[in-house]
């Protein structure tokens, strides 16, 4: 099947939407990437990211904070037939629980896997930093994004979540911006030969607030870029207005359990009815997956919000 692209989007709503509510952008901008439009009624998708079982992987790139008991240990292909048995339409395979060195054989057999169960490979993710001065490290993030846009290909994945990044020491927000924006472009223009989106996640450093992650956005000459909405990363006095800003423009989305307001010392429960209703008020068709990371043990809090949101996907 064909996917619409956002230059598909723009030719059937027309140009000259616009983003209201934002405060300031950089004037030099304005003349930017539009809203993504879809036509058709909004289609919500439910995915489950790899991340909610973080201390389970066998395999994993970052230490872990507990102890796994084995018996609850898990491979990627057991994580695709997770996503199947609890009735997910996708799986969302972040990158740091594959094995170190994965081979393209190793990618094409999860690919298969998630065929034979029904599953698509919603996205994976790369943790990298786009506002690192230019040089090696910098020129070694961007290989390491474009790596996994080959490996998403192989494993037929439509969105890779990166990060922006933060300022560095003794730079400036606008020189990190400028930074992240060159990064994002070259990246995109790789990454859209192969027909796939890579969505910024609001995820701290310059993009913590949405008048930043859109001011990069919308920069970034290329259909290609997009956000990557994670429900949980907005703190502000009012998460949902800023997630409400940005939902225009996202091409994955990530549902947390909870959201922490500024200020708060405890997060409260998301209100899955009000960000369901946010992402059709946008028309947005795609995956939502849920990203847990409560304290509660994923195998007992992943089915119940997994039920959640399916039940708030009907309403």
């Amino acid at each position: 099947m064909k996917h619409m692209t956002r230059r598909d989007f723009l030719k059937l709503s027309g140009a000259g939407a616009t983003l209201s509510g934002l405060g300031a952008v950089n004037p030099r901008f304005a003349a930017a990437i539009e809203p993504i439009k879809r036509s058709g009624p909004p289609k919500l998708r439910l995915s489950l990211a790899a991340y909610s079982f973080r201390e389970f992987f066998k395999d994993a790139s970052h230490a872990r904070k507990t102890q796994a008991d084995p018996a609850k240990q898990i491979d990627m292909f057991q994580f695709v037939d997770y996503c199947a048995d609890q009735g997910c339409e996708g799986a969302e395979l972040t990158s740091y629980y594959f094995p170190k060195d994965v081979t393209d054989d190793y990618l094409r057999r999860v690919k298969e896997r998630a065929a034979k169960r029904g599953v698509a490979v919603s996205g994976t993710s790369v943790g990298n930093t786009f506002t690192l001065p230019k040089g090696e490290k910098r020129d070694q993030q961007i290989a390491d994004v474009k790596k996994w846009v080959d490996r998403a290909a192989v494993m037929g994945a439509p969105h890779i979540r990166v990060f922006a990044g933060s300022a560095q020491k003794g730079g400036t927000a606008a020189e990190a911006t400028r930074l992240c924006i060159e990064a994002m472009e070259e990246c995109c223009d790789y990454a859209g030969k192969k027909q796939i989106y890579l969505g910024i996640e609001n995820h701290g450093g310059i993009v913590a607030e949405p008048g930043g992650l859109l001011e990069i956005v919308r920069a970034v000459k290329s259909k290609w870029c997009g956000v990557n909405l994670d429900t949980g990363n907005f703190h502000s006095d009012d998460p949902y207005a800023d997630l409400a800003k940005c939902a225009p423009y996202a091409v994955n989305v990530q549902v947390k359990a909870e959201i922490k307001r500024k200020g708060a010392k405890e997060g409260e429960p998301s209100d899955l009815a009000r960000i369901v209703k946010m992402l059709r008020d946008v028309n947005y068709q795609g995956f939502v997956a849920l990203e847990y990371e409560s304290k509660e043990d994923p195998y007992t809090g992943v089915p119940r919000l997994l039920k959640q949101m399916k039940a708030a996907f009907k309403g």
